[in-house]
């Protein structure tokens, strides 16, 4: 038993007691002298007197002795105590969760690539051996598309990334292991933006899947365009470089105005770690804005 609850009982004990000598000299009161009864009464007050200033708090902390007799005293970490010392606030926009006060928030800072051209070089003798290993049989026309569903996954605008609406030499559709990396590169892309302080934009994807005769169409007013285009596989996107789709609450605050060299920067990040990875092959392409990306 440690020294606190054993004062603390006999502390009780001695209330009770005292009450108990109290009334009985209430009850006899007229039988006792006078002199007896303040002594009796002066001595009641300096033993309780002695008692508190021993332990200045017990007249605040003191439990009821039916609810402890018999039970031993739990341990109870002061958690609550801890949590008001430091207390987390919830993120507001798209700035983490805010430091401690007197400290501004540390935004990892923004380093893009040293050169595009040297980080993204996978040209398309590269790009079309993994694609022709990852991806389906390329389709004749869009009503073969229709038919081949089951071997594709159909890619629509999501909390992640936009499907440019003027897309119209291509269909949105990828296999399975190209649709997860799109994903993957969105959510990162968010992410890196949040942790940057930058305020959150989507990518949008220009192109996709291309039948053979979107291929045909974009050869004819096109000459940049492949006859051995990867897109044909379905295993191979574009995203925009010089195009992103502001991320912002219905009737929210504005955003403020970013620069798109800036998401430019932040999306060359996302896009060199996944490459690292060995997840993908990308090639920066100058005329047409966008990285040309191929699953592996």
């Amino acid at each position: 038993m440690d020294f606190p609850l054993f004062l603390l009982q006999i502390y009780s004990n001695y209330l009770n007691y005292s009450t108990i000598l109290l009334n009985f000299v209430r009850e006899n009161m007229r039988r006792l002298k006078k002199k007896l009864y303040l002594g009796l009464c002066g001595g009641v007050v300096a033993a309780l007197a002695v008692v508190r200033a021993l332990n200045p708090g017990i007249m605040r902390s003191m439990p009821d002795e039916r609810d402890t007799v018999g039970v031993e005293e739990p341990v109870v970490a002061p958690i609550a105590k801890l949590a008001a010392d430091r207390p987390v606030s919830m993120p507001k926009d798209d700035r983490p969760v805010s430091m401690p006060k007197g400290e501004s928030p540390r935004y990892h800072p923004i380093r893009s690539v040293p050169s595009y051209n040297a980080a993204f070089p996978d040209v398309q003798d590269v790009q079309i051996v993994a694609a022709m290993k990852w991806g389906v049989r390329p389709v004749k026309n869009r009503r073969q598309a229709e038919e081949r569903k089951s071997e594709l996954v159909y890619i629509g605008s999501n909390p992640f990334y936009d499907i440019d609406p003027a897309m119209q030499s291509s269909i949105p559709y990828l296999v399975p292991r190209a649709s997860d990396l799109l994903y993957d590169i969105g959510r990162n892309f968010l992410d890196s933006l949040y942790v940057k302080g930058v305020p959150l934009h989507k990518i949008i994807v220009s192109s996709v899947l291309r039948t053979e005769d979107d291929v045909a169409r974009l050869l004819r007013r096109n000459g940049n365009a492949s006859e051995q285009s990867c897109h044909r596989f379905g295993t191979t996107f574009d995203i925009c470089y010089n195009r992103y789709t502001t991320v912002s609450a219905p009737g929210g605050p504005q955003r403020r105005a970013v620069q798109n060299d800036t998401l430019k920067w932040v999306l060359s990040e996302v896009l060199r770690d996944v490459r690292q990875e060995g997840r993908c092959y990308i090639k920066h392409e100058v005329k047409q804005g966008c990285f040309h990306i191929t699953v592996r």
